[in-house]
């Protein structure tokens, strides 16, 4: 029997909204495949006032995550425009759930790349501008393996937010595989990594969402939408309120403070 996505949607609104951590759904209740996850995604976003969604974010790009999750290659979720912040931007921490910030860059497109295959070559001519940015996480599962990954993709692969810094509109002067991110804390450095850890080529990424079963679920991807293209170091999980920033030279730094 095939899960009921609005049921599964709505539970993780509440629990969300609660603060609670996402307890395993009962076999019968929870998705139990990728389809599911995404139709539960998709039901969640409708809930969530996020179609049609203002972008999306592309997770577990390292391979360190995907073997931890027994994955063989990245997931991604959409993002609501709700959640979509200008650099600068102060916000609460006690409004999430175990935080941690992320280094990555994002693009926002120009111009539609339809559900079905694509081609790394054809993503980038989609491309309009390329920013840096942070998106914030939280960690909302006990443990992580037992939620499972179609639950994971239903209730957005981590994603909580996303910062987004002023727009590089020449960013085909670029290399985007050997631009080098640093993510800082409080002003101290705590990882850097360069662009190639996003499936070996920013853009490869991006050509990946396109074609992606999740992307075809929201009608493919549409000019104006910001993609978050994953994270070049590992998450940065934040134990109390802290000012964040975010540096690809030389795109303009973009800057978060968690207060």
């Amino acid at each position: 029997m095939s899960s009921d996505p609005v049921a599964i949607a709505e539970l993780l609104l509440k629990e969300r909204r609660a603060h609670r951590k996402l307890l395993p759904f009962e076999p019968d209740v929870g998705p139990a495949s990728e389809a599911e996850g995404i139709a539960a995604q998709r039901a969640l976003a409708e809930r969530m006032g996020g179609l049609p969604p203002a972008g999306f974010k592309i997770g577990a790009t390292a391979k360190h995550m995907q073997d931890y999750l027994g994955l063989d290659g990245p997931l991604a979720g959409f993002m609501p425009g709700s959640g979509i912040y200008s650099s600068g931007i102060r916000l609460p921490f006690a409004a999430f759930q175990t935080p941690a910030v992320e280094c990555e860059l994002a693009i926002r497109l120009a111009a539609d790349l339809p559900p079905g295959p694509c081609s790394a070559e054809r993503a980038a001519a989609a491309v309009g501008a390329v920013s840096a940015a942070i998106e914030i996480v939280e960690n909302r599962y006990p443990d992580l393996r037992e939620f499972g990954v179609p639950a994971l993709i239903a209730d957005q692969m981590f994603h909580a937010a996303a910062v987004v810094g002023s727009a590089e509109a020449e960013w085909r002067k670029l290399d985007l595989k050997a631009i080098t991110g640093r993510i800082l804390v409080n002003q101290c450095p705590c990882g850097d990594g360069k662009g190639k850890e996003l499936m070996g080529d920013p853009l490869t990424a991006l050509a990946w969402l396109a074609a992606s079963p999740l992307a075809a679920a929201f009608g493919g991807l549409k000019a104006g939408q910001v993609v978050m293209l994953g994270t070049v170091t590992p998450a940065v999980w934040l134990m109390g309120p802290a000012a964040v920033e975010v540096v690809f030279k030389p795109l303009p730094a973009v800057q978060l403070t968690l207060e």
